[in-house]
């Protein structure tokens, strides 16, 4: 498939303005959009009238998004700048065709009653709205859609087996949106039912979570753990927007406890390799997003409160365990990286590297999370065993080695350089 070509028009209005629309071209790149942008492509000696009417009206560029801030929409209604040029030109083709798709809004500002910033000539079209963080996921994956022709509501082939009746495939839904609606609904409302809605949420997931148990039998196995991790990822930001939604609206007693069940009855799947990676992934995301709202005490409640396993008492194990139980070792893209010869440092946090993309979390709050988990793993590890059972070990090379290391010679590190990491 030829990667969509899409041209950004903004307005210079202030360097954070134009740092985040540089880091959502970024975002956009590294997800497959050819993305034309004046900073990478603009040259000195170059006519700026005459790129910007080429990037408006070349036949190759499928999709031109126009960032709206305040500054853009007062410029474009008042012809003038750069951007007056552009918006005489987009006005012209907006009107001119009858097919609307190649043009499309993104909201970046509202004004005081909450009303989005846009130019005269685009009042009465559907936009995409990233001026809210809470929603940035969602609406990020409507823009992705928008720039592929893969609109959300897709219809569905007549006839097709659903994936749940097909033991033999993989299920990619869990039958959560409904309740994951409701949910955020009621946090973003503060409506009564928040937490019981939240908890209904949580309890379907660890439900329908069984669909994605794997045929041991598997070849390659590894194989299949990959793309079931990958099978995952709507319903990773779904969750991801609820752990969000819940930091931001509805940090409670209540709450935390909730989040702390939901994981606690997750624990039984650990056995799966590719739960080992998801399961994870979303304890990684939950702490990453209770510390971005400041919420430490939540963080608190997650990390210094034990976890019941009620089978470890037929063996006579504890049936406390601590968090550390949410971070075992993969065999399987241990695995991985030797069939195909990857020489990486570490294939779980490329991957978790990889999927930290238009989910309202960048890599740096995720980083943050990790290297709190990191060291509460480490101030623990001297009186209890932790991840894997051992005593004061290195912990496994996580995203920060992967992040030193990862545009580097592939070498492995030495015992001064390993740091622990909990990712």
């Amino acid at each position: 498939m030829e990667n969509p070509r899409l041209f950004i028009s903004y307005s210079w209005s202030n360097p954070d303005h134009e740092a985040w629309v540089l880091q959502l071209a970024t975002e956009l790149r590294e997800t497959g959009v050819d993305v034309i942008l004046d900073k990478w492509d603009l040259k000195e000696g170059h006519d700026a009238n005459a790129f910007m009417e080429k990037m408006v009206s070349d036949p190759s560029i499928k999709k031109v998004a126009l960032i709206c801030d305040k500054v853009y929409a007062e410029k474009t209604d008042g012809r003038r700048g750069g951007v007056g040029t552009e918006a005489q030109i987009i006005s012209g083709e907006i009107y001119a065709k009858e097919t609307q798709d190649k043009f499309v809004a993104v909201v970046r500002e509202r004004d005081p009653e909450g009303k989005a910033y846009l130019p005269v000539y685009y009042k009465s079209r559907i936009y995409i709205d990233l001026s809210d963080p809470s929603d940035y996921a969602k609406n990020f994956e409507r823009l992705l859609r928008w720039v592929y022709d893969r609109p959300l509501y897709e219809k569905p082939t007549i006839g097709a087996t659903p994936a749940f009746l097909d033991e033999g495939r993989q299920s990619v839904s869990l039958g959560t949106t409904s309740r994951f609606k409701r949910a955020l609904d009621a946090i973003k409302n503060s409506r009564p039912n928040a937490i019981p809605a939240f908890s209904e949420y949580c309890d379907i997931v660890v439900s329908e979570l069984e669909k994605l148990r794997l045929d041991p039998n598997a070849d390659p196995f590894d194989e299949a753990v990959v793309e079931s991790i990958e099978s995952f990822l709507p319903n990773r930001n779904e969750a991801v927007e609820l752990f969000l939604a819940l930091a931001l609206y509805e940090d409670s007693t209540d709450s935390r406890k909730t989040l702390h069940r939901f994981f606690e009855k997750l624990i039984p799947y650990l056995g799966g390799e590719n739960f080992k990676f998801l399961i994870h992934e979303l304890f990684l995301y939950s702490i990453a997003s209770l510390i971005r709202r400041e919420r430490f005490e939540a963080v608190a409640h997650l990390i210094s409160t034990d976890y019941y396993v009620p089978g470890n008492s037929d063996y006579g194990r504890d049936v406390m365990v601590s968090f550390g139980v949410f971070r075992s070792h993969m065999k399987s893209l241990e695995h991985r990286n030797k069939r195909l010869d990857l020489r990486r440092l570490s294939v779980r946090a490329d991957m978790l590297v990889q999927r930290c993309k238009g989910v309202g979390i960048d890599f740096r709050d995720l980083m943050q999370a990790d290297s709190y988990c990191s060291c509460e793993i480490t101030s623990t590890t001297q009186t209890r065993c932790g991840i894997g059972g051992r005593k004061r070990s290195y912990m496994r090379i996580g995203i920060r080695q992967r992040l030193r290391f990862s545009r580097g010679p592939n070498r492995q590190l030495t015992s001064k350089e390993l740091k622990p990491c909990w990712a």
